[in-house]
């Protein structure tokens, strides 16, 4: 893939951001130029948010979203919130637990029980490094291995055991 763009959407408190900035680190070390934004409601938890990626070979024209090739949804607030952004050839990855009424249309959509298998693990904080690994097992945008290294290196001492288990769960779900 030459260019593609990616969007974790859910509400905040959730580590979008973590799992975009994780993603972003694996995609810059396997050669790519990532342009990142992000957008939250001014609460500390459960607003809208999201965070995007701008992907490319080269070097990214835009560095907004225009038209997203992989949507992680990981609440139902956002479920509808990025539409506009999907098309035909979009992969939108949603938590079957968080999101009931998933968003519709002419898509590839996949649902998947990130928060259930984080809460199996003992921890459902860790539903967005259950969902970053489905989305990147799915779409091979990066390398299983980068990934791993990265969520290894970039996760404080005290959670690393608990992401990588987190990490393995996600790529086995898919």
């Amino acid at each position: 893939m030459d260019h593609f763009e990616v969007r974790f959407s859910g509400s905040g408190g959730q580590g979008l951001i973590l799992s975009a900035k994780f993603l972003s680190a694996a995609l810059v070390s396997d050669g790519y130029t990532v342009a990142q934004s992000q957008s939250y409601e001014p609460v500390s938890r459960g607003g809208l948010s999201r965070s995007d990626l701008v992907v490319s070979k080269g070097q990214a024209a835009f560095p907004l979203s225009q038209g997203l090739s992989f949507l992680l949804i990981l609440d139902g607030a956002a479920a509808q919130a990025s539409n506009d952004l999907l098309n035909r050839n979009s992969l939108v990855l949603v938590d079957s637990e968080q999101v009931p009424i998933p968003p519709t249309g002419d898509f590839n959509l996949v649902n998947l029980p990130f928060t259930k298998t984080a809460r199996d693990l003992g921890n459902k904080r860790v539903a967005n490094i259950v969902a970053l690994s489905a989305l990147v097992a799915r779409s091979g945008m990066c390398s299983k291995e980068t990934l791993e290294t990265v969520v290894r290196t970039k996760t404080p001492p005290k959670f690393a055991s608990l992401n990588i288990e987190a990490f393995t769960a996600g790529w086995h779900l898919v």
